[in-house]
């Protein structure tokens, strides 16, 4: 049996054959776009994102700063950033999405915003953001610190049932990318956190399973997630453009910083390949050495 289509990926195909009737593109070039939206449209559905009108421009910016956490060049940066302007732009003038979410910023400005870890000051105000002395920021408190607690992705915090946390064994099972099941750790804070949130739960109308639900009782959307993210990170005064996959970013890269073992933060991760948690090590040691020019008198 075939695989099922995948709409997104109709899409980059369909770009890439009008593309190449589209004068000025070399074969050369047309490669590079092909393999770079291959690379772009694997992220996205591994973020269980499989249409282009559920991507936001968020999360073009998380795609950009993962490359320049693997190590990507400035102009490989620009011509990964080209191909996917110029796929949404596609999509937009095809009818095929109802706006192009690259359209919001020029290239410069694209590029300044993209994303790197928190540091440890910045996670704490972003924690401690949400008032505690309201129903939806008591949620959004558990929802913060489930976010950098667990490093989770967007799609597996908002489609986390209540059963999968069992706060005796201090743990959460996670069914990440394929359906493969994790245990991840639940830290003192975030179990605190999830002790005050699941009294208010019951309080709002259970339409759902979802740990984290609107006064509805519907889960809580992705827009809405990212919104929430947003709305803490600028109360917080953090300057830099958050996200809920930099939480997840910040998340392995402290751990590491403190001397986490790889294969335990490749396994909370959910990362099949060891190559791919290796990112942060990338991070991590690029910090010691800025740390150490900084900082050694004969560096």
């Amino acid at each position: 049996m075939s695989a099922p289509s995948v709409p997104l990926l109709e899409n980059m195909e369909r770009f890439l054959q009008a593309a190449v009737f589209e004068a000025g593109l070399s074969e050369k070039t047309l490669e590079a776009y092909a393999s770079d939206l291959h690379r772009y449209c694997e992220r996205m559905m591994g973020q269980e994102i499989v249409r282009a009108e559920d991507i936001l421009f968020e999360d073009v910016l998380d795609h950009l700063g993962m490359l320049q956490a693997e190590g990507l060049s400035a102009r490989s940066l620009a011509r990964h950033l080209s191909a996917i302007r110029r796929f949404h732009q596609f999509l937009a003038a095809e009818s095929l999405c109802p706006s192009d979410v690259t359209a919001i910023c020029d290239t410069p400005q694209m590029m300044r915003r993209l994303p790197r870890c928190l540091s440890a000051a910045e996670v704490e105000a972003l924690l401690n953001a949400p008032l505690a002395d309201t129903e939806e920021g008591i949620r959004d408190q558990a929802l913060l610190e489930i976010f950098y607690s667990c490093g989770l992705r967007i799609s597996e915090v908002i489609a986390l049932p209540v059963k999968a946390v069992d706060l005796e064994e201090s743990a959460v099972r996670v069914s990440g990318k394929g359906g493969k099941a994790r245990l991840i750790p639940l830290g003192r804070d975030a179990m605190e956190k999830i002790r005050r949130w699941l009294p208010v739960r019951t309080l709002w109308a259970l339409r759902d399973t979802a740990l984290f639900i609107g006064k509805s009782g519907r889960r809580l959307g992705r827009t809405t997630a990212w919104t929430l993210i947003k709305k803490y990170a600028t109360a917080a005064g953090i300057q830099q453009n958050v996200t809920p996959h930099m939480l997840r970013h910040s998340f392995a890269t402290h751990l590491l910083d403190n001397g986490a073992d790889l294969r335990a933060v490749q396994e909370m991760l959910g990362h099949a390949d060891i190559g791919t948690t290796q990112i942060y090590t990338h991070v991590s040691t690029e910090r010691l050495t800025q740390a150490h020019k900084k900082f050694h008198p004969r560096a």
